[in-house]
Parts: C-alpha cells; sequence; structure tokens
C-alpha cells in the first residue's frame, strides 16, 4: 500500500515563492514516475507537472512552465515542486501521485495515476 504524504502548503502573495514536497513510503519509489496536480474550487484536478522515474525527464503544464520546478530524491523518496513568481490562479489544493506502471514514462492524464496524496493548500493573495 503506497503512502503518498505532501507538506508545504500556505497562504502567501502573489510573487512570492513556495516549495511542496511530498513524500512517499510501501513501494519502490524510484521505479516510478510521480506528478503533480490541482484543483481549484468549481474547476477539475489538472495536470501541473511530472518527472521520470530516472529524473531524467520533466513536464510542465504551459501555465507553469517557466516558473515551477518539480524535482525529486530518491534517496529520500520525496518529490518537490518549486513554485515561483506565484499568482492568484495558481490558488489550488496541490496533489502528489505515483503513476501507476513502474518504469514508464509518465503522461498528464490523471487516471494513468493510482496513488494519491491528501492534498496540500496553496492560496496566493494578490
Amino acid at each position: 500500500q503506497v503512502q503518498l504524504v505532501e507538506s508545504g502548503g500556505g497562504l502567501v502573495q502573489a510573487g512570492d515563492s513556495l516549495r511542496l514536497s511530498c513524500a512517499a513510503s510501501g513501494h519502490t519509489f524510484s521505479w516510478y514516475s510521480m506528478g503533480w496536480f490541482r484543483q481549484a474550487p468549481g474547476k477539475e484536478r489538472g495536470f501541473v507537472a511530472a518527472i521520470h522515474w530516472s529524473g531524467g525527464r520533466r513536464y510542465y503544464a504551459d501555465s507553469v512552465k517557466g516558473r515551477f520546478t518539480i524535482s525529486r530524491d530518491n534517496a529520500k523518496n520525496t518529490v518537490y515542486l518549486q513554485m515561483s513568481s506565484l499568482k492568484p490562479e495558481d490558488t489550488a489544493v496541490y496533489y502528489c501521485a505515483m503513476y501507476g506502471s513502474r518504469g514508464t514514462e509518465p503522461t498528464q492524464e490523471s487516471d494513468a495515476y493510482d496513488s494519491w496524496g491528501q492534498g496540500t493548500q496553496v492560496t496566493v493573495s494578490s
């Protein structure tokens, strides 16, 4: 049973930075690609970023490209999302997720991820 626990959310002002962390347990973390998704009030959950299981490839939604950076530390079983130049429209609950198949390229489709954290709230004030 995989457990994913996010942390690092909070209330910040527009232009600030924040780093989210997601600690994983219960699986061989290094075998799995990881993703971050977010859900704003009244909206569907959407893709933010993903990182290949090797750490060698990273993918971003257009809305965060150049501002957010996903990374992983396989020794710590942790994936990070460094968020900079935050905007009010980045306000959402952020979820990390583990890809359903080990050793494979991640996608932007949430259905392809089968383990999810509980989410952490990020609120950006203007």
